[in-house]
């Protein structure tokens, strides 16, 4: 009989399902996603998830959610603490929380529009509902829930499902500006999915805002993983699109004083990040601002290169204030 835990990676790890998977999975694609990992993360999770003493889960990077969706269903927790930077992928978030049907209706019209379409015109409604998105987000009030928040959403999910790679990326300007992706039958709308994460979030904390905003979380019953935006191994891998604002060296140090003041509250702490040994092994970047702790290095596919001759296997390392 296989284990409820290698099931819902399982569930998580379906590109594409039918609506008719047990658990909840992530329902964006996220560049940088930690489905593939969860196998390595599983193997060291502290003991008190399993046994009952960490009752509150706290995830101040959530991107796609995979390993919220794996921890909120595998534990018996009594809330989770998910937080981002991004306001888009927040309000998102808080749209499949508080109106999830409102929100399948909207994604259940493009869908029906955007099947029914040619490829040159799924192309022209895609930058259609992209220049939209984009002229109203200086005016936009992220700050406020409101019925235009469902709206946004719908446009968020939509292109994220049939833009180039699924990716998620900004300029500097803060406008979303990944390509259209010539995907022949993408998934707009997952109907059941959507309504499994909204119940799944009826006892989750959503917050919008800087990684330090979790720490008013942190505890001796809290567990918190840490997914920043990767420190880039190279000049070419570069990706700062995540936020208007981007993530830099001195944020990753700046993350490295947020480890520590969590891990004096007795919070159990776990967190990734890319190896820069796998291009320079006398960077020890990570092995310095982290020496205080356990450090291990383990293999990960790559996958968002633009070469691909550069995607494939490399080290990444899970960093743990506790054995």
């Amino acid at each position: 009989m296989k284990k409820k835990s290698d099931i819902i990676i399982q569930s998580i790890h379906r590109k594409r399902g039918n609506g008719d998977d047990e658990y909840a999975k992530p329902f964006l694609k996220w560049a940088g996603g930690k489905s593939q990992l969860l196998l390595e993360f599983a193997e060291r999770l502290p003991a008190g998830l399993e046994q009952g003493s960490i009752t509150r889960y706290v995830e101040p990077f959530v991107g796609g959610g995979a390993m919220f969706f794996y921890i909120a269903q595998l534990f018996p927790l009594k809330e989770s603490v998910i937080c981002d930077i991004n306001p888009e992928l927040i309000l998102t978030w808080q749209t499949i929380k508080y109106d999830v049907e409102s929100l399948i209706q909207l994604l259940t019209d493009l869908q029906i529009t955007y099947d029914s379409l040619d490829q040159n015109k799924r192309m022209d409604l895609f930058y259609q509902v992209r220049d939209s998105l984009n002229k109203e987000q200086k005016k936009f009030d992220y700050n406020t829930y409101h019925k235009e928040t469902i709206r946004r959403a719908s446009q968020l999910i939509f292109l994220n499902r049939t833009c180039f790679n699924g990716l998620f990326r900004l300029n500097s300007k803060g406008e979303f500006n990944v390509p259209f992706g010539k995907y022949k039958n993408p998934t707009i709308v997952n109907e059941k999915n959507l309504r499994k994460v909204s119940a799944l979030l009826s006892n989750t904390t959503i917050i919008q805002g800087d990684f330090n905003q979790c720490l008013q979380y942190a505890g001796p019953g809290a567990f918190i993983y840490i997914d920043p935006p990767y420190r880039p191994l190279n000049q070419t891998s570069k990706f700062t699109g995540y936020s208007q604002e981007g993530f830099f060296e001195k944020d990753q140090i700046r993350l490295s004083d947020f480890f520590t003041d969590a891990h004096k509250t007795g919070a159990q702490i776990m967190l990734s990040n890319s190896d820069p040994k796998n291009e320079d092994p006398s960077d020890h970047f990570f092995d310095d601002i982290y020496r205080d702790y356990t450090i291990e290095r383990v293999q990960a596919k790559r996958m968002i290169n633009s070469d691909a001759e550069k995607r494939g296997s490399i080290n990444e390392l899970i960093i743990r204030n506790y054995q």
